[in-house]
């Protein structure tokens, strides 16, 4: 009895073989069926796809996310520019000139200012922030939680540490909110229940019509004057959004100046809600500072990038190494190794690769240079952080 059933018709020199050996094993005619099958078959293409598309398919879970972001100009159109408004100063120029410069009137009196944050453990920067902006400022109104917004537990730091702003406690409007601690909630829900949680504050604080409403994160500083300006003018714009320079890790790597989020209101009982999007097309040039991620311990570094809304960032356990995070910082590069956020191939191209420094430290908080002992980790040149 045959072995198998063998077609006669076919006549090659592999198909031959097959069909002569009777008498072989069933083991050595599957091979030779085989590769019978794969005959005029190139082993070089299939080499090349049996190795090439796992390393496609890793490079793609590697780095599918920088692809995403450098084909960005194809899929997004960029938002709307924004109609910048110059802004003028000089502490030497009176504020009536300084108005007349930006095409307001000067007040007799000038309005009520009232700063809202959410605030999570940037206990540096808010004290900085605080003493840039006490000369100007009515009432700080700040609310804290005891969840991130990823849904994590944290402690109560402000609160911990009251004492350390004893300097604004006659103007300090407090509040805690409980976390829902939902699972598996996207981030931006809990970020959107503590704002609205912030907007209730506000008005507990005692804010009313025309009073000056500061919405900013706290890393997001607005300059001393540039309050001062809006609050000693008539005719300012009912909204305004902030240009603030973009520092990374310190006041040594000034990205850009496009940061645009913070926002200054003339309040309206019924109407003004505390935001953190875009709310008008009208921008204030050069008007202060955003210090993102400037912390002065490597641990804080990890706490924030796990509870921020942008948790998803971390593709890799190993971009919470504390070593690597230090490595980053100094060199200027990227936490979560992604690629420019822009809207241009032209754009893109010109950011990618760590921030250059700059040594310049002209026009920064004047706190920050009168507490220099303190607060040295901020200053151009002082890249190495506390491991606590």
């Amino acid at each position: 009895m045959e072995t198998g059933y063998c077609n006669r018709k076919k006549n090659d020199g592999i198909c031959e073989g097959v069909c002569d050996s009777e008498l072989g094993s069933k083991s050595v005619l599957s091979m030779s069926r085989l590769k019978c099958a794969l005959r005029g078959f190139d082993l070089r293409v299939l080499l090349i796809l049996l190795i090439g598309v796992p390393i496609l398919i890793f490079a793609i879970y590697v780095h599918g996310q920088k692809v995403t972001y450098f084909l960005r100009p194809i899929w997004e159109k960029p938002p709307k520019p924004f109609t910048i408004l110059p802004h003028y100063y000089h502490e030497n120029v009176s504020m009536d000139n300084l108005c007349k410069l930006h095409g307001w009137k000067v007040r007799e009196t000038p309005r009520r200012v009232f700063d809202a944050v959410l605030f999570s453990n940037e206990l540096d920067i808010l004290d900085i922030r605080w003493h840039e902006l006490s000369p100007y400022v009515s009432e700080f109104v700040l609310l804290e939680s005891n969840s991130t917004f990823t849904g994590i537990k944290k402690d109560l730091h402000f609160k911990e540490n009251r004492q350390r702003f004893d300097f604004a406690e006659s103007r300090l409007t407090y509040g805690m909110i409980g976390g829902r601690f939902v699972k598996g909630e996207n981030p931006f829900v809990e970020e959107s229940y503590q704002r609205v949680a912030l907007d209730q504050l506000i008005k507990i604080a005692g804010i009313t019509d025309d009073d000056l409403l500061i919405m900013s994160d706290v890393d997001e500083i607005p300059s001393g004057h540039t309050i001062n300006l809006l609050r000693w003018c008539d005719d300012i714009p009912e909204i305004l959004h902030l240009q603030l320079r973009n520092y990374l890790y310190s006041f040594q790597f000034l990205l850009d100046d496009k940061s645009w989020r913070a926002s200054v209101h003339r309040y309206r009982a019924g109407k003004t809600r505390y935001a953190h999007f875009r709310q008008t097309d009208e921008l204030l040039a050069d008007s202060g500072w955003h210090c993102s991620f400037c912390f002065r311990y490597i641990n804080d570094f990890i706490f924030k990038m796990k509870a921020y809304s942008h948790v998803d960032r971390i593709r890799f356990k190993y971009f919470l190494n504390p070593k690597r995070i230090q490595h980053v910082i100094c060199e200027g590069a990227d936490l979560f190794d992604m690629l420019p956020e822009e809207y241009t191939f032209q754009e893109i191209i010109a950011k990618l690769g760590p921030i250059p420094s700059t040594f310049s430290a002209v026009h920064l908080p004047a706190y920050l240079l009168e507490q220099n002992d303190l607060y040295r980790y901020l200053l151009p040149g002082n890249c190495v952080r506390e491991s606590g």
